[in-house]
């Protein structure tokens, strides 16, 4: 599978670079998979207040990779996440939820399926939120069942979603977060896209 960079992205790409160089952050000096995945939030978002408001750890990126590289699922909140990420086996379940039966279980139906998608892919996901705070809480509840290689917990919002962010990070478990309300299904959906085309590159996929 190859894939080359439109002109239009890598035209972005320098703007990008240049527009943080220019507050003094070198993106080149960052280790490699976090380059990546700040860089390409900023290209997808326009919003270099990205590279500050980010919360990468490295070790857990590389993990990310490999777990990737084995053909790791993909767990998404919403739809509207799903459709950003370009490639991978990407499980979606918010449309099998019943909205009368997650409100009788006390949830809302992103919470509702984040069940339904543990029970179907088990263990070792990749997770990526970008919409559902609510969602993000109830994969922090059953953590120790998920065991996710990666959690990518971006929600937006002004209720809920900092404290959701904050929890992930207080958590320890692998993951890419913010710390600001921003958030949201495009951004969530660039951050893996940037292990995802570099984690082909990675098993020699492509040139």
């Amino acid at each position: 599978m190859n894939r080359v960079a439109h002109p239009i992205e890598r035209r972005s790409y320098d703007i990008a670079r240049t527009r943080l160089a220019a507050t003094g952050l070198d993106t080149a000096a960052l280790p490699p998979w976090t380059r990546a995945v700040v860089e390409r939030v900023v290209h997808a978002s326009a919003d270099i207040a990205y590279a500050t408001d980010l919360v990468c750890d490295e070790a857990a990126l590389c993990g990310a990779v490999d777990a990737l590289a084995a053909g790791a699922p993909i767990v998404v909140d919403v739809r509207m996440t799903a459709a950003g990420i370009t490639t991978g086996n990407v499980v979606c379940r918010l449309g099998d939820v019943d909205a009368g039966d997650a409100a009788r279980a006390g949830l809302t139906r992103s919470a509702a399926a984040v069940g339904l998608a543990l029970d179907e892919v088990g263990p070792g996901a990749v997770w990526v939120i970008g919409c559902a705070p609510t969602a993000l809480e109830r994969l922090l509840r059953v953590a120790d069942v998920a065991r996710p290689a990666l959690v990518i917990g971006l929600p937006v919002g002004f209720v809920g979603a900092v404290e959701a962010k904050d929890a992930l990070r207080a958590a320890g478990l692998p993951a890419i977060s913010n710390r600001s309300e921003k958030g949201g299904a495009a951004v969530a959906a660039a951050a893996l896209n940037a292990l995802l085309y570099d984690t082909l590159l990675y098993k020699g996929l492509r040139s």
